[in-house]
């Protein structure tokens, strides 16, 4: 019986064992990329749905980190996945807390650039500020072009990009 009972320990030790390296193997040096069900389906920290948010990730640098972290754009760095400005950090914290302290550090991570993302929203896509709900149309354009980037039409381009990701 005791043998019986340490060989069933063993084998669901091996196998728990064997899982856990496969799938440390599988993720260890690569990047975990979520496909676009399952990153639409992760909740929302925030005002901006996931597959929104998602969108606006795919549209700025097809939701992969860029290498290198940061590029010039429009005579300013943006960085990260979501292709972040400092002053746009600067302003997100104001509603989504530290942010790590540090812009590069935040936007080299997909996690603070999302809650830098949701932070900005925060602020600035709220009902009582642009007169209606926000919807995704809104949280794009003022990704885009700014606190009034939801009624700019120079961010119409923009939005349609999001609009045929969400499609």
């Amino acid at each position: 019986m005791y043998y019986k009972y340490t060989t069933l320990v063993s084998l669901h030790l091996i196998v728990f064992l064997v899982t856990c390296c496969t799938m440390s193997c599988a993720t260890k040096g690569t990047d975990v990329k979520l496909n676009k069900v399952d990153q639409m389906n992760k909740t929302s920290n925030g005002p901006v749905p996931s597959d929104c948010l998602h969108c606006i990730c795919i549209v700025e640098s097809g939701c992969k980190m860029p290498n290198p972290l940061c590029t010039m754009d429009v005579g300013s760095l943006s960085c990260g996945p979501y292709q972040i400005k400092e002053g746009y950090w600067t302003d997100a914290r104001l509603k989504g807390g530290d942010l790590d302290g540090d812009w590069k550090k935040c936007t080299a991570t997909f996690d603070c650039s999302e809650r830098a993302v949701q932070g900005y929203m925060m602020r600035y896509a709220v009902s009582s500020r642009i007169g209606h709900t926000p919807t995704c149309e809104d949280f794009a354009r003022i990704h885009n072009g700014g606190p009034n980037g939801y009624k700019n039409p120079n961010t119409l381009g923009y939005w349609e990009k999001v609009k045929a990701c969400l499609s």
